[in-house]
This record gives C-alpha cells, structure tokens and sequence, in this order.
C-alpha cells in the first residue's frame, strides 16, 4: 500500500510498498476554510522547493488542530522534506489529523502499521485505520482492505471479501482494484463470486458502513 500526502508521488514496484501521493488540495477539492488560502500558500512555497517556508506555514497551522495541515505536517515529516525523516513524528500528526475524521490520514496510519514504520507491525491495527477510511469511501483503503483479506493479515483470510473489496475499490476508481478482484475469482467458485458481487453491492447501499 502506498501513503497518500500534500506533494509528491514515489513510486515503487511492489504492491505493500508507500506512495506519497498529492492531496486533493492542489487540486481544489480542499473545502474552503479560513486556512485554505495559508496552506495554498503552503503548496506554492513545497512546489518552488521551499520546504522551509511550507514548514513555517503548516505547523501553526497544524498546532491550531487544521487536520489538512497535521496530514501534510506528518508528509513532510515522513518524506524528510525540510526536516529529518521522522516516521514517528509523521504518525504522531497523521493520528491527530485521523481523529477528526480525516481519511486519507486514517489511511495513512494504516500502511505504517501495515509497513511497521514509526509503530510496531501490527496487522490487526492497520485493518482498523483502513476499515475507517474505507469506511469514507475511500479506494486506496477499500483496496487495502481488499489485500488484507487476500492475504489473511490482520483478519482471517477470505477471498469472498478480498474480491468484495477490490470490487468496491474499482468502482471508486481504483486501477489496481479490477486486476486483483479478477485474480482472486480465480481462486473462487462461481457461488462464491456471485455471494462477492451481492456483497458489494449491499455495502454500496450502506454507504459503506458495516460492511
């Protein structure tokens, strides 16, 4: 799984390794807030390489308690950008940002304890951080989901819920979420696919909550 942040992609060949992946915020799906124009500020300042100065906007901001800012803290924190690489100070802001509810943040805390950086591996607690993303709808943790199923980590393993989530995570937009669905029907019985796709489409109708 790959980590979604403020500003940079890294791209990596294996599928549990991390992405920093560029927020939504130069992108402008930010919601408006009193904050947005200091953390555009902030993205200009990232994008011309002052990491200094986007490190001077974002922890004021952050400090105040902006989730986007304590997410992008934590980015920085975990690509080493401005400061030293620090996993356990990226997680420190990514749980706080995490706990007003923000997804990709959840997300994030996922793949650190799924990778073990900055936390002790812990399966258990990953499938947690990305059940709640997931939960927002979110197709990266939908997908993350989906390779803890496949691979019984953290939960016990089920191939009917790792195609339901692949599923899922497809539909939302997910590149990888169709290849590996149709990987693991493979694996499964027609019965099996069919209980999959009736899965699916019920956590859809639930918003995905409970599923």
């Amino acid at each position: 799984m790959m980590k979604r942040t403020l500003f940079k992609i890294h791209h990596s060949l294996t599928m549990l390794t991390l992405k920093r992946l560029l927020l939504a915020i130069s992108m402008g799906c930010l919601i408006a807030t009193a904050n947005a124009a200091p953390l555009d500020d902030a993205v200009t300042a990232y994008e011309r390489g002052d990491y200094a100065e986007a490190l001077k906007i974002l922890r004021p901001l952050a400090i105040q308690g902006g989730a986007s800012a304590q997410l992008n803290l934590g980015a920085m924190y975990d690509n080493g950008e401005g400061v030293t690489q620090d996993y356990k100070e990226a997680g420190r802001w990514y749980r706080l940002a995490a706990a007003q509810g923000d997804a990709s943040a959840q997300y994030n805390l996922g793949v650190m304890y799924h990778n073990g950086e900055g936390v002790t591996q812990d399966y258990k607690e990953a499938v947690k951080w990305y059940r709640l993303a997931a939960a927002q709808g979110d197709a990266e943790a939908q997908y993350s989901l989906g390779v803890m199923y496949e691979k019984g980590q953290g939960v016990t393993q089920d191939y009917i819920r790792a195609h339901m989530w692949w599923n899922l995570a497809s539909s939302a937009g997910d590149a990888g979420g169709d290849k590996n669905r149709d990987i693991v029907a493979k694996k499964m019985t027609p019965q099996q696919i069919e209980k999959a796709q009736d899965m699916a489409r019920e956590c859809q109708a639930k918003d995905f909550k409970e599923c």
